[in-house]
């Protein structure tokens, strides 16, 4: 009875023991792997490789491959020094490899393991053993602290499989000394806090701390004192294969009921099974498993009551032995060859190989494999030379091999090949007769070797080989051999080809035997000929016969050739040449006829038929003469009628006489003109056609919508065409349609210019629909209508005033300025509108415009009585609307009143004065303080922007006398004159008496001198330009920018600045109508000057712009006119320079 197992410790992400009885889905198996591991023996520290194979013909990716140790081991985190997981893949034969190479292995690496291939829902597996020989005599250390560190990089132990380094293996077997670690590490972490691990980890070195913490908390679990059993299962147990294990449980309570399972299968004893036998001892429950296989390897459990215990065994093979060795085999070709081996145990597996590689045993395999219990026979039915080799067979426990010699068979001609002579283009057959029959061998021709080929057939049918040609050829004849494979005796013929002289006209590739020459050229026509031997040549044209001594036309032979050869191609050489062929065989005639062409004719000078805007159709007729081949097609070009380059239209040839030409300029003047084209070349050019001006019509107007609509009126408003083209716009074509008649009728009948029109004498109530059309030199337009009708009635609208924003406000403007205010309103009918000034009639100065949509009040110079508060009413019929509109007209304000000097002590001055009577209609915000000294007179500011009406003038200069005088300032500005103290105020040093000398004063009056004038000045139309000059003159002077001699005056387009003596003038964003003479004059008491400049604007609008901005047709063509001269001007002052 064996003895009971020690504990087994299992490492690695696999599925822990107590959860093996749980129902796992596993893929449905299919067919991945082509090639599959084999189970192989190795000593210690030996290599060995593991390889398997998937097809990947059906597969869209790579498929996923694990190795696994056991049952849960994965192998893929124990890759390193000793360890190499590889995969390639070969394009050609699409095949994936997955290659597991153990290196140096040790004694704990033998084992199963197993490989597992998934693809998306299909699944694949395999086991394998791996048997390790020669064990070491070291102890096993289950050291936890080594078995719990991980194989670290560049490290001796990188990659070691110490999966079962903690395995205990049976009492029966050998013990090994095991070492007490010094600590007990698993009492530490027991005890620890978790904040704790890792610096127990790092004091004791271990490394794989993830998978001691897995194990710890497992181990926790299983201290978990159990109701139902006195002694539970071990987690693993170790047997050999056909070897006996008991499971024993030791049960708390006796009298519980106990099931055994098996992957989550219940076992049940029968009488007949002695698999499985249950023994009862005390306390004690014991399972016996007897002769233990392979599917014995499971997960096992037993449940009593409502607990259960797991553990999990492990079978382990025993090793297969050779029994009877192979012997070595020495034969001949064609024999059956049969190797015999016998093994240790029936069915085992083994591998037959030959040369180190495996022997294929498939359906179409040369090899068959047969097996009886312990024997075991590889056959080969029909032996080759290729067979010759070392076979050996591999079994888990040992490996043997014998040598297999196949010799060749000694050769007898039974049958030599025998010369022949065979007629052109007849069969052609050498066959031989040799022993052994089953000899292949190869055919010569001349020292160089014959490929089979849909002409020459070779055929082997057992001792006769034969070589057929089908029709043979000149090339055909030669010295043939035969020469068997490896032997060195040789079968040789010869054979002769003859032939009748021929013609070979078909080699021309020419239709009717005609050929067709060039004009002018030189015409050298070769015609192959053939025949045994060489034949002689005539060629004749009629009667007379070509000989080789000709000047312009001769004849001549060659070997393989005739040529008959032309110089100077003329038309009398036109007609039928024969050729004569004689020699022994026989003899042959052919004719070749000779047909000489040239270009066709010009074709006549085509016709323009129609115009469009980019386009034109044309016509021609056919040329006179076709040059003796058909016209082909033509080719056409044109150009411009200023222009002497001629543009290719079509590079392909255009079959018809008819062609429209695209792509051209608007406006531009045209010719065009004609190639025709035949087999031989392209004629000359025709005459130019007649020359034409390709114009279109514009596009439709844009934006038709109804503006106003009465009783009997229907006023439209539209844009301008999108795209007007060359032809420019002369007006607009306005219809309009009854609803329910498909009649229109013209409402003007004269072209207008205006984008807006009133159509007048229209019935009441009635329903129109109205179209535009804009007309120009090429025609009219597509007509933009209205996209529903129109009912001809006026409908009334209440007024309503909308009041502009910055109206809502009191409206500031100064004295002189222009006032001009548009007030919008709606309202149908038209409204009357009326205007009062605090409730009375507005002023006659005041001028009012009404219009449909609002109303413009307009006072040219604005004067302080046209300050108050206005109101607008808008009324139609019994709708009124009123607006109020407050506006305040501000001038400057008058000088300050009672200026006086208070008092005077040291170098301090009190001034004192009185708000001015006139604050010029708007508060006054400060005052302007200036002193000056009564030596000089001249005036210097003190300070701006003063509130209060009384101040302190301080740091004066002692020995001075001060006058002093103060602006007012409202929101509009200073004060136009400023109020002076009459009294002087002198600043006196105490104790001293100042004589003051008397000096007599300096003119500093002159009148105004430019001394920097305005220069000539070119702009860019958009962008802003500036003319600068400076002036000097004492008192200041008055500057006054004019232009063309008018005077610039309240223009925004115009800023004008001047500072000390620097006088600039702005044009904001010029157009070309700002273009001119530009004058800075300059006016003060004693005189006055003044500068000129010339203003040049470029860019300016297009007459496309000018047209969408309504500019009337009189105004852009001025304008046109102008930039035309000007543009002319400026090249000519170019040229002369």
């Amino acid at each position: 009875m064996p003895e009971p197992t020690k504990k087994v410790w299992s490492l690695g992400d696999g599925q822990p023991p107590e959860e093996i009885d749980k129902q796992i889905e596993t893929p449905p198996l299919s067919t991945l792997l082509i090639e599959k591991p084999q189970s192989g023996s190795i000593n210690v520290g030996g290599d060995i490789n593991f390889v398997a194979k998937v097809e990947a013909k059906d597969l869209l990716r790579k498929p996923t491959i694990k190795w696994f140790k056991g049952k849960w081991m994965d192998l893929a985190s124990k890759t390193g020094k000793h360890l190499q997981l590889k995969e390639s893949f070969d394009r050609f034969t699409k095949i994936h490899t997955f290659e597991m190479h153990i290196i140096k292995a040790k004694e704990n690496y033998a084992g199963n393991y197993r490989c597992e291939v998934n693809y998306k829902d299909k699944f694949d597996s395999c086991s394998f053993d791996l048997e390790i020989k020669e064990v070491s005599d070291g102890s096993q250390n289950i050291d936890i602290r080594s078995a719990f560190k991980r194989s670290s990089e560049g490290q001796d132990d990188a990659g070691e499989l110490d999966f079962s380094g903690l395995l205990k293996h049976r009492q029966g077997r050998e013990h090994k000394q095991e070492e007490v670690p010094e600590v007990d590490v698993w009492e530490i972490l027991k005890n620890a806090r978790p904040d704790e691990y890792e610096k127990i980890a790092f004091t004791y070195g271990i490394t794989d701390l993830r998978g001691l913490l897995k194990r710890l908390k497992k181990t926790k679990k299983e201290e978990k004192k159990s109701e139902a059993f006195a002694k539970r299962l071990e987690p693993a147990y170790q047997v050999d294969k056909g070897g006996k294990i008991r499971l024993v449980v030791d049960l708390a309570d006796p009298t519980v009921e106990l099931k055994w399972y098996k992957n989550g299968q219940e076992i049940r004893s029968t009488p007949n099974n002695r698999k499985y036998i249950f023994e009862h001892k005390g306390t004690q429950r014991i399972m016996v498993i007897n002769n233990c296989q392979i599917n014995d390897d499971a997960a096992y459990s037993v449940t009593a009551g409502e607990e259960k215990c797991t553990t999990e065994l492990f079978v382990k093979e025993l090793p297969v032995n050779i029994v009877k060795k192979l012997e070595p085999v020495k034969t001949t070709v064609n024999e059956r060859i049969e190797l015999e081996c016998e093994v240790s145990e029936e069915g085992a597996k083994v591998k037959w190989m030959k040369n180190g590689v495996e022997v294929p045993t498939g359906v179409r395999s040369r090899y068959r494999v047969k097996s009886e219990g312990t024997k075991h026979w590889l056959i080969i039915d029909d032996a080759t030379k290729d067979d010759t080799g070392t076979y050996s067979l591999m079994a888990t426990g040992g490996t043997t091999e014998a040598h297999v010699q196949v010799d060749l068979k000694p050769l007898k001609i039974l049958m030599d090949l025998q010369s022949v002579t065979v007629l052109l283009g007849q069969p052609l057959k050498l066959n031989c007769e040799i022993y052994p029959g089953n000899v292949p061998g190869r055919w010569y021709k001349n020292g160089q070797l014959i490929q089979p080929s849909e002409r020459l057939s070779i055929i082997h049918r057992t001792k006769n080989h034969s070589l057929d040609i089908e029709c043979s050829t000149i090339h055909d004849a030669g010295d043939y051999t035969f020469v068997p494979e490896g032997y060195t005796q040789t079968l040789s013929a010869k054979v002769h080809i003859i032939d009748p002289p021929r013609v070979h006209l078909e080699a021309l590739n020419v239709p009717d035997d005609t050929v067709t020459v060039v004009a002018g050229n030189k015409l050298r026509l070769e015609i192959p000929i053939s025949g045994e031997p060489a034949p002689r040549v005539v060629w004749m044209k009629g009667e007379r016969v070509i000989l080789d001594s000709g000047n312009r036309v001769r004849a001549e032979t060659f070997a393989d050739h005739t040529c008959l050869t032309i110089d100077i191609v003329e038309r009398e050489d036109t007609g039928n040449y024969k050729i004569v062929l004689q020699n022994e065989a026989g003899e042959d005639t052919a004719s070749v006829k000779i047909k000489v062409v040239d270009i066709p004719d010009p074709p006549e000078a085509p016709m323009v038929t129609d115009v469009g805007g980019d386009w034109c159709t044309m016509t021609w007729e056919l040329p006179r003469y076709d040059g003796g081949s058909p016209i082909l097609g033509y080719f056409i070009e044109r150009k411009k009628k200023q222009s002497s380059r001629w543009m290719r239209l079509n590079f392909d040839l255009c079959k018809e006489t008819t062609f429209e030409p695209k792509k051209m300029i608007e406006g531009v003047p045209y010719e065009v003109r004609i190639f025709a084209v035949n087999a031989i070349g392209i004629s000359k050019p025709s005459e130019p056609s007649k020359p034409f001006i390709p114009l279109a019509v514009t596009s439709e107007p844009t934006m038709l919508v109804v503006d106003d609509v009465t009783d009997t009126t229907v006023t439209m408003k539209w844009r301008p065409p999108d795209a007007i083209g060359a032809a420019g716009l002369d007006g607009y074509q306005v219809e309009y349609c009854i609803e329910g008649t498909d009649e229109w009728i013209l409402a003007n009948k004269e072209l207008i210019e205006k984008t807006r029109y009133t159509i007048t004498g229209l019935p009441v109530e009635a329903k129109i629909l109205v179209r535009i059309k804009a007309i120009n030199a090429a025609g009219a337009s597509p007509p933009r209508t209205t996209q529903h009708s129109i009912l001809v009635k006026e409908v009334i609208e209440p007024p309503k005033i909308r009041i502009p924003r910055h109206l809502k406000q009191t409206y500031i403007r100064k004295v002189g300025e222009v006032v001009n205010l548009v007030v919008p309103f709606v309202g149908k009918p038209r409204p009357k509108v009326n205007w009062l000034k605090e409730g009375q009639p507005i002023d006659q100065t005041i001028s009012i415009r009404n219009s449909d949509c609002d109303s413009i009040m307009f006072i040219r110079k604005a004067e302080r009585k046209h300050s108050g508060k206005y109101e607008l009413s808008v009324q139609v019929e019994n709708h009124i609307d009123t607006a109020m509109l407050d506006i305040q007209i501000v001038d400057l304000p008058g000088p300050p009143q009672a200026v006086k000097i208070e008092e005077v002590w040291g170098n301090n001055v009190a001034l004192d004065w009185n708000p001015p009577k006139d604050n010029g209609n708007a508060p006054i915000i400060g005052y302007t303080i200036q002193k000056a000294d009564k030596k000089t007179m001249e005036w210097y500011t003190c300070i701006e922007h003063y509130h209060r009406t009384c101040i302190t003038i301080s740091d004066l200069v002692v020995g001075n006398e001060y006058f002093f005088r103060i602006y007012s300032e409202n929101m509009v500005g200073l004060s136009e004159s400023a109020t002076a103290t009459k009294d002087s105020a002198l600043i006196v040093k105490e104790g001293l008496q100042l004589k003051i000398p008397e000096y007599n004063d300096r003119d500093f009056t002159e009148p105004p001198i430019f001394t920097q004038p305005l220069i000539n000045t070119f702009a860019i139309a958009g962008y802003n330009a500036t003319l600068n000059c400076s002036v000097r003159a004492n008192p200041r002077p008055k500057v006054i920018w004019m232009k063309n001699k008018i005077t610039i005056i309240d223009d925004p387009r115009y800023r004008m600045f001047s500072n000390q003596g620097v006088c600039t003038l702005e044009i904001r964003k010029p157009s070309p109508f700002d273009g001119g003479v530009y004058t800075c004059k300059a006016v003060n008491e004693l005189g006055e000057a003044q500068v000129d400049c010339k203003l040049e604007v470029k860019g300016g609008f297009t007459f496309f712009e000018l047209m969408k901005r309504g500019v009337p047709l009189h105004l852009i063509d001025k304008y046109m006119n102008e930039s035309k001269t000007s543009e002319k001007s400026e090249s000519e002052k170019k040229g002369s320079i």
